[in-house]
């Protein structure tokens, strides 16, 4: 199959043959019909992680974001046949740990083995294995396109994880997204809109702000222009219901929590860089006197996908209005340059994988 590898970190990835991956016995092979390009990504390419984070060793193939068809299934496998139309979750659970038992499979105890991309080779290729088919995989229906929903995989099913269970956002409140022109951060705008909030778009240019307009924010704020804290309390009247960080930077994260009124909810879903260290400053006080929460959520469990696409199908969500552009396999180089910068408003999904 043809694979963009990794053989060497920060460097252009390399396009070539390679072996056709095994099946394993509990999970399936999916011929890959369309796959983001992530941030995690470049974090894993140019070895920019954060402390203790993942890292990866060449040669390596990325991509953990992806939705395809099933072309063979392991001996152990009961609820899926090949040419089922399905999507494999980013953090998977294996089924039997505490938090896979209480139905929390997107924080199971032993994901770090099991996430294709991160793991062990992943979506920038024609085919993939999954592991855990049987826990994992989520049913796509027919009339949906393989690139409107590669983005559930990742950021789309962490915004609407985090804002929907962990936050509880109410129709009616204030949704203050820090690095909305982002892929997580539009997904968060549209799903926040959706729920009834009222979004405000917070980023540093104009482009991305008015992407994260036509989505539903009904104010932006372009923070290389305006302090974004004081702009937020202002068009809210004492703050945020709900902030969210989409970007895990420190200036972000304290922005969000900054921009909150009292009793008010922080939601981290951008994971830190190397510059971070993994640690990010806080106002704690100002946080205890007004009895903030700081929630987080990472990604989503496979049987909570059924509540988000019954939106997409009754049309009050549609994650293909955030994948700006299309590429095909031997253009993922410069796509993962540009996130260094933040570049790509959106997501930039690879729809073409016979480079």
């Amino acid at each position: 199959m043809r694979a963009a590898v990794i053989e060497e970190l920060n460097k252009p990835l390399v396009i070539r043959d390679v072996p056709d991956p095994d099946c394993p016995p509990d999970g399936a092979i999916l011929r890959v019909g369309a796959n983001g390009i992530c941030r995690t990504d470049w974090a894993l390419w140019s070895g920019n992680f954060w402390t203790g984070g993942p890292s990866v060793k060449p040669p390596f193939v990325l991509g953990h974001e992806f939705a395809g068809t099933v072309m063979e299934v392991g001996r152990d496998v009961r609820h899926w046949r090949e040419g089922d139309r399905v999507i494999f979750p980013m953090n998977p659970g294996e089924g039997s740990c505490e938090m896979c038992r209480s139905g929390n499979q997107q924080v199971c105890e032993h994901v770090d083995s099991l996430v294709p991309g991160v793991s062990y080779w992943g979506a920038f290729a024609e085919y993939v294995t999954v592991r855990f088919a049987d826990v994992n995989l989520v049913r796509v229906p027919e009339s949906v396109d393989f690139v409107d929903v590669a983005a559930l995989a990742c950021r789309y099913m962490t915004a609407f994880h985090g804002l929907v269970d962990q936050a509880k956002v109410r129709g009616g409140e204030w949704v203050a997204v820090y690095g909305a022109g982002g892929g997580m951060g539009l997904s968060t705008v549209e799903v926040a809109a959706a729920t009834g909030a009222n979004v405000i778009a917070i980023d540093i240019t104009d482009e991305k702000l008015e992407a994260a307009r036509a989505l539903g924010a009904v104010h932006t704020i372009n923070a290389a222009k305006d302090q974004p804290t004081e702009a937020v309390k202002n068009l809210t009247r004492g703050g945020a219901h709900v902030s969210v960080d989409a970007v895990g930077i420190a200036e972000a994260c304290r922005n969000s929590v900054l921009s909150l009124r009292t009793r008010g909810r922080h939601l981290q879903l951008g994971h830190t860089t190397a510059a971070e260290k993994g640690e990010v400053a806080l106002p704690i006080d100002v946080m205890m006197v007004k009895e903030l929460e700081i929630l987080s959520a990472f990604g989503m469990q496979g049987q909570r996908f059924g509540t988000m696409l019954n939106m997409i199908s009754a049309g009050r969500l549609n994650p293909g209005r955030i994948v700006t552009r299309t590429v095909g396999l031997h253009e993922a180089n410069g796509v993962l340059e540009s996130l260094e910068t933040y570049g790509p408003t959106g997501v930039v999904v690879i729809d073409e994988f016979q480079a």
